[in-house]
């Protein structure tokens, strides 16, 4: 019996998770993808694996999923991560006492309240001055992006006979067909996996949904001499003021309070600054949240600096030369959701909207959505 037959549209982490899917379901899978390599957002991120974000339930299982699959491929393909697990610091009364009342509330995740003499034992970059403690999760996982995407590309292709159609651009679709300019390909099923690039497929759809994009930016720091490690990733105190998770959290809003009045300029910006560590060494730092259809493609000066200066109120490295800085650009719901599937026509898939959580729920997602309909 042949097997069925599936184009994905795009090479992002959220296509080759598709991919992935739809491959061990014993589907022949094409990957096409408009640029030469993997160029997006996927590569321009932290490479976080991270399940503390996410609020018990659903989200919280997608991520451990998705964690679990990043563990099996990463050891199938031979790329490198580590279970460095977060620690979230504090260094004001405010601030403790929401991690404080986190580890109340997410006991059942293992996660731990450190003193300042323990947090400083877990990691050697946290600023001693003030220190009140930290809330240490093991949960958190870190790749490099930029090689792990590549890599599950050519695992794919490996392992499951996936073909990758790189440089070319789809122009256009009408089930079963695919277009690329002059080239044509068909399948039974097409998934459009290509973040807001769906715009220029099916532009009514984009427009009708409950989009925007999000601009980042981000920095990374030179490798630290001596081999010298951060240990966790670590998390500053307005990471307490982004991610859904700690919304749970009673005395959140006093601390939202005083932010607004100490840090209003960072707020405006969406900043909120973590740093992970590579294999190398090297330290990954951000970032920046610019919300609207249009962006300026280049990278505001100010808003690096206002991320290097709340860096240095909580972690310091061996060496802070800045070697690399950039932008990334995905697209975010607007409406609270987590995801958006649409079928615009039968036989036509688009899965978007994961913002800037593809690297913790993608697999996790995908595994969700095929089980939903009986594959």
């Amino acid at each position: 019996m042949s097997k069925k037959k599936a184009i994905v549209i795009g090479a992002g982490i959220v296509g080759l998770a598709t991919a992935r899917a739809l491959a061990v379901r014993n589907y022949a899978v094409t990957v096409i993808e408009r640029s030469g390599s993997s160029v997006g957002a996927s590569v321009r991120n932290f490479g976080m694996i991270w399940p503390i974000g996410q609020p018990d339930g659903v989200l919280y299982e997608r991520a451990l999923h998705s964690k679990a699959i990043w563990k099996e491929l990463c050891n199938e393909a031979g790329i490198w991560y580590e279970e460095a697990g977060s620690l979230h610091v504090a260094h004001h009364a405010d601030e403790w006492k929401v991690l404080q009342e986190l580890a109340g509330i997410y006991q059942p995740r293992g996660y731990q309240l450190l003193s300042p003499d323990q947090t400083l034992n877990r990691s050697p970059a946290v600023v001693p001055a003030n220190l009140k403690g930290s809330l240490y999760s093991p949960e958190e996982m870190i790749v490099e992006a930029r090689d792990a995407i590549a890599a599950i590309a050519n695992w794919l292709n490996r392992k499951w006979n996936v073909r990758f159609m790189w440089g070319n651009a789809v122009t256009a679709i009408t089930h079963p067909a695919v277009y690329m300019g002059t080239k044509t390909c068909e399948a039974d099923e097409i998934y459009i996996c290509s973040g807001a690039d769906f715009e220029t497929l099916y532009p009514q759809w984009f427009a009708g949904a409950p989009l925007t994009k999000c601009k980042l930016q981000m920095l990374r720091m030179q490798e630290q001499p001596q081999q010298w490690r951060i240990g966790p990733s670590l998390c500053g105190g307005l990471s307490l003021m982004h991610y859904a998770s700690f919304k749970a959290a009673t005395a959140l809003p006093a601390l939202s309070a005083r932010y607004m009045h100490e840090y209003a300029e960072h707020l405006k910006w969406g900043i909120h600054v973590m740093v992970a560590q590579n294999a190398a060494g090297a330290l990954t730092i951000g970032d920046s949240h610019e919300y609207g259809h249009t962006h300026d493609p280049f990278n505001r000066h100010f808003i690096n600096q206002l991320i290097l200066d709340y860096l240095s109120t909580f972690a310091r490295f061996k060496d802070e030369t800045i070697v690399q800085t950039w932008n990334g650009t995905y697209p975010k719901l607007t409406n609270g959701e987590t995801e958006l599937v649409l079928e615009p026509e039968p036989g036509v898939w688009i899965i978007n909207g994961l913002g800037g959580a593809g690297m913790t729920l993608s697999f996790g997602l995908c595994e969700e959505l095929f089980r939903l309909r009986g594959m």
